[in-house]
């Protein structure tokens, strides 16, 4: 009983000790997490690289995880990677990643971090996504949609538990359904994309030159421009009619939007609550939450770590 009684305390010590390691490669810095299986986070950290020095931001990847890896020791427990593109079949490497960060099309980071397990890699945005159904603003949920809104717009979907991928992996690239068919196309060849429609990437096409930012639009805005509010007031029913597009299909609980847009707050808020009001499909009166992302900038490094943890318990 006493040789059983050590055995317990030694598994309880191990389990203790136990941690995850999350990577997210973005475009110009990475951010590393350490978190405990549970979700405690321990540390994080965050590495500017040089996009002028070929392969700077492998080795600052390599960095952050052996920083953490000397820092808590040897019971590393899985490590899971996001990073923008999308994945091969098999969710070890970047298959398509064309014109930025040369050279992590195929690259296998369990191969190049020395790790002997394997190393699930994500898109950056499903890794957002598991983020925040770990941690964040839909904690525990299993049918969650995700939209960012930025230069311009992704997304990703967990339907039943599941990460949306789809055969080749485009599944999830939720800024790419058209909205206008006589419009012009997006960067995946699609007319009136929601990307188009809201993402900073068309707001000088959208104002016609006036505002180079979504920034500058708003405060336009707030100040009490009638242009300026016909303009957003226009974006933000194209969301509304983007998001009721994918409740109908998807059938969520909650949609989370992200990005630097969704900092709009109320401002973006209120008006896309009026509009979901007329689009959205609500039989028996059931509705979709709507709600901000609130892990920031830190969501994608934790939803890489849960992404490791789960692949390494299958």
């Amino acid at each position: 009983s006493t040789a059983v009684g050590r055995c317990l305390k030694e598994a309880r010590s191990n389990s203790m000790s136990a941690y995850l390691i999350g990577l997210d490669l973005g475009g110009s810095s990475v951010k590393a997490a350490a978190l405990k299986p549970s979700g405690e986070i321990l540390d994080t950290c965050q590495r500017e690289f040089d996009v002028n020095r070929p392969r700077h931001w492998a080795e600052t990847v390599q960095e952050c995880f052996e920083n953490f890896r000397d820092q808590y020791g040897p019971d590393l427990q899985s490590i899971g990677l996001s990073a923008p593109g999308i994945p091969d079949s098999a969710g070890q490497s970047m298959a398509h990643m064309p014109g930025r960060l040369e050279g992590l099309e195929n690259l296998n980071w369990a191969n190049y971090l020395n790790w002997a397990k394997p190393l699930p890699v994500l898109n950056d945005a499903q890794a957002a996504l598991l983020g925040e159904t770990w941690l964040g603003a839909a904690k525990g949920q299993k049918n969650v949609v995700m939209i960012t809104l930025g230069t311009g717009v992704g997304g990703a979907a967990l339907l039943d538990g599941h990460l949306l991928r789809g055969q080749y992996g485009r599944g999830g690239h939720l800024g790419h359904i058209c909205l206008g068919i006589d419009e012009k196309p997006d960067i995946c060849g699609m007319p009136g994309s929601l990307e188009l429609m809201i993402g900073n990437c068309s707001i000088e096409t959208r104002t016609q030159g006036r505002f180079k930012t979504t920034f500058e639009l708003l405060q336009a805005v707030r100040s009490g421009s009638p242009e300026a509010k016909r303009i957003w007031d226009k974006s933000v029913k194209a969301l509304a009619c983007g998001i009721a597009s994918l409740i109908n299909i998807l059938d969520p609980q909650t949609v989370i939007l992200g990005g630097g847009i969704a900092r709009a707050g109320e401002q973006l808020m209120d008006p896309l609550r009026s509009y979901l009001d007329q689009f959205e499909w609500r039989p028996g009166g059931r509705r979709s939450e709507l709600k901000i992302a609130t892990l920031g900038e830190w969501a994608g490094a934790y939803g890489a770590a849960r992404h490791g943890l789960i692949k390494s318990e299958v």
